[in-house]
């Protein structure tokens, strides 16, 4: 995928413009603030309504589906599949378009894997971006990349391939190395070939302690395709944005903690970034 971006009147001719090739242009001028070494935040336990968000163990009508979501997914995302998808999807060949025209795509997806999202995606990419702009509207770098995250759903349409759920949406895991138990339903990893590869079953598997989140392979989703996407077309935005944008759904990290010992020291800056932001 392509992502074409409209310069105001104003910046045509400062900055060299591509045309007619594969080139994603996203040239604000971003730059990363400092933030002070312990600031941190806590995501809310219950949404407006009185809820838990993220409560996969709760009765519910999509509960059960919810759970094959996740059976299927533990079953089938190996380093095999992921390398093959990897390699078929960074060619970036499938379409071109603007920012808005994918917004608009999305509102044609359905995330089976989240127990809490019912509004379009559109509307959750919108209020996302915005609800950012409010608490940090300096930083506009921040506020594209609340509105580009989820793009990579579109990976779930006919356009892109039409892959199913489990290869698109949900929480996303390292590969490679053990899978660690605060994975969401870790107990179908059982039935996943790479369990049973003796390489992959420690807990730094083929990896060295501190070696980047960059190095480690990550299941297959639209997180990593939208940050090949972003990374391929050379974009402009920060790290922390890249970071925001691959490792979003990585819950197993930003939520309980885990495979924080392969990280190096911009994945712990980073990070910083992603815990505002989610």
């Amino acid at each position: 995928m392509t992502i074409l971006i409209e310069l105001p009147a104003d910046l045509v001719g400062e900055k060299e413009i591509i045309s007619d090739t594969n080139e994603l242009v996203l040239d604000g001028g971003f730059f990363m603030p400092k933030m002070e070494s312990e600031c941190g935040f806590e995501a809310p336990e219950i949404n407006s309504y009185g809820h838990s968000f993220r409560d996969y163990d709760a009765e519910s009508e999509r509960q059960k589906s919810v759970e094959e979501f996740y059976r299927l997914q533990h079953i089938n995302q190996t380093c095999e599949y992921v390398k093959r998808m990897r390699e078929e999807y960074g060619k970036l060949d499938k379409i071109k378009m603007s920012i808005w025209e994918c917004c608009e795509l999305l509102n044609n997806v359905v995330d089976d894997s989240d127990p809490d999202l019912d509004e379009p995606q559109t509307e959750h990419l919108l209020q996302t971006a915005e609800a950012i702009r409010k608490d940090y509207p300096n930083e506009d770098w921040l506020h594209l990349t609340g509105l580009i995250h989820d793009l990579g759903k579109v990976l779930l349409l006919p356009e892109f391939g039409e892959l199913p759920q489990w290869a698109v949406v949900g929480d996303t895991f390292p590969l490679g190395c053990a899978f660690d138990e605060s994975i969401v339903h870790h107990k179908y990893f059982e039935d996943n070939p790479d369990s049973k590869n003796p390489a992959y079953t420690t807990k730094n598997g083929i990896y060295q302690e501190g070696c980047g989140l960059e190095n480690v392979v990550m299941s297959w989703g639209h997180d990593d395709y939208m940050y090949l996407v972003a990374k391929e077309n050379r974009t402009t935005l920060p790290s922390a944005a890249l970071f925001i944008i691959r490792y979003h759904s990585f819950y197993p990290l930003h939520k309980a903690g885990a495979y924080t010992h392969l990280m190096n020291e911009e994945d712990v800056e980073n990070l910083k970034w992603l815990n505002i932001f989610k």
